[in-house]
Parts: C-alpha cells; sequence; structure tokens
C-alpha cells in the first residue's frame, strides 16, 4: 500500500512539473522582493527584480494564460495590463505582487475584446529593472490565441 500512494505521489509531482513548464507565470514569479523608502514616493515601497531564471525569458516569444485587466471602457483593446490573477485578485488591486502582471501591446492594427475569462495571448516578453513606477514585464507585439472557458 506505502508503495501505491508512492508511486502516485510521484506520478502527480511530474503531471504538476509537466504543467509547470508552460506555465511562464511560474518562472516569472521566481523574483527578489526589496523593501525601500523611495524620496521621490515619499513612503515605502517594494521593488522586484527578477532572477536569473526569470531572465531567460527576456527577450523571448512566450505563449501565458492570464486575465486582460482594461485601462479604458472600450472593448477593444490594443494596449492593456494582463494579470496572472482575475481582477478582484490582481496586483493592481493589492491582492498580487508585481511580478504577477505585465503590460501587453498588441500586434500594430491588431486588438482584443475585452472579456473577464481567462485567455492566452503569445508576444515577446520584455524585462524592465531599476524602476519602481514601471511594471516588470512587458509583452510587445503581441496576438490573441484563446480564451479559456
Amino acid at each position: 500500500m506505502h508503495k501505491l500512494i508512492t508511486i502516485l505521489f510521484l506520478c502527480f509531482c511530474l503531471s504538476a512539473n509537466a504543467q509547470d513548464k508552460t506555465d511562464h507565470w511560474n518562472t516569472l514569479a521566481m523574483v527578489n522582493l526589496e523593501s525601500k523608502f523611495d524620496d521621490m514616493m515619499g513612503m515605502v515601497i517594494k521593488t522586484a527584480t527578477p532572477t536569473a531564471i526569470a531572465e531567460t525569458l527576456n527577450g523571448k516569444e512566450i505563449e501565458i494564460r492570464g486575465y486582460i485587466i482594461a485601462l479604458a471602457a472600450k472593448t477593444e483593446l490594443s494596449h492593456f495590463m494582463y494579470s496572472r490573477y482575475p481582477q478582484n485578485m490582481c496586483f493592481f488591486c493589492g491582492a498580487a505582487g508585481p511580478e504577477s502582471a505585465m503590460q501587453v501591446f498588441m500586434k500594430s492594427g491588431e486588438k482584443v475584446d475585452y472579456t473577464p475569462d481567462k485567455v492566452i495571448i503569445k508576444g515577446t516578453l520584455t524585462i524592465q529593472k531599476g524602476d519602481p513606477s514601471g511594471l516588470i514585464y512587458t509583452l510587445s507585439d503581441a496576438e490573441f490565441i484563446k480564451v479559456i472557458k
């Protein structure tokens, strides 16, 4: 019985690891957080610096699952925030860290319809460091792949 439980546990772990390889949010979440006082903002802020593992995605085309956070009350968007979590749990609402969000710029002339559902998009990831007022991650030349129901 013990052997069976061990085998099932190993299968579960291998299955979870196979899934993690396609979830780029897990890699992007690998950051070092530092709290420090920012003179310009007049308050303590957290800065996130991506680790070397997260840096391996810089400049690469990635496909990533997440939620559209609209910047304007438009149905068709060419620039928007994108979050690992739904809007009620996202970084902008204070429920997650800066490593769980990115800004997205669609390919020239392309727009995406806002949806509260999880979606897949693809684009080129850029990682910026050292600017606590900006987002760490930007996805450029993005394409909408599909809605996940």
